[in-house]
């Protein structure tokens, strides 16, 4: 009976189990924050996870804050010291949804799709909505997306002796194949 049971168990997990996913842990987050007539506040991420569950949707970015690459030292460990606090928020997260995706209809041109989420930065969490192009590639299918996030919305300060060489505002670019 307690076989039974098991495989009666099992058989019903099975199709939630084998949902089919993609993901990656090789997506690239891009962002910059300059300010004209300033040194380049630059940096880069190129080793975060990503998954995305295609039937539903659904996709999710995680990216460790400290994974950031600056050209300069300095800028890096200001960046997670005294603005990202990323002993106290080590990651980033988004969590969100594709609008009308389908594997289906996914080519090797580009497409435009809109995702909603909620992102979550420096322990703070609100919602946004960004557009993104997405094609099919060799094994998988590229989302590449450019957005613009506000560090005022994520409660980061930036000290008042340094205000002038920061954008508040911070471009930010994700490139990302799943397979």
């Amino acid at each position: 009976m307690k076989k039974f049971t098991l495989l009666a168990l099992f058989s019903f997990l099975y199709p939630i189990i084998a949902q089919e996913k993609l993901s990656t842990s090789k997506c690239t987050i891009y962002f910059e924050a300059s300010v004209p007539l300033f040194e380049a506040v630059e940096a880069k991420n190129d080793i975060v996870d990503c998954t995305l569950i295609p039937d539903k949707g659904q996709i999710t970015f995680t990216a460790v804050i400290k994974n950031f690459q600056f050209k300069r030292d300095l800028m890096k460990e200001h960046f997670n010291s005294n603005y990202m606090e990323s002993d106290r928020y080590s990651k980033a997260i988004f969590k969100g949804v594709i609008e009308k995706f389908d594997l289906k209809v996914i080519t090797e041109n580009d497409q435009d799709f809109l995702i909603k989420g909620k992102m979550t930065i420096h322990g703070q969490t609100r919602m946004i909505a960004v557009n993104a192009k997405i094609k099919k590639v060799a094994n998988g299918i590229s989302i590449n997306s450019h957005f613009i996030l506000n560090t005022d919305d994520f409660k980061i300060e930036i000290p008042s002796i340094v205000i002038a060489k920061i954008s508040k505002t911070v471009n930010t670019k994700v490139d990302c194949v799943l397979y």
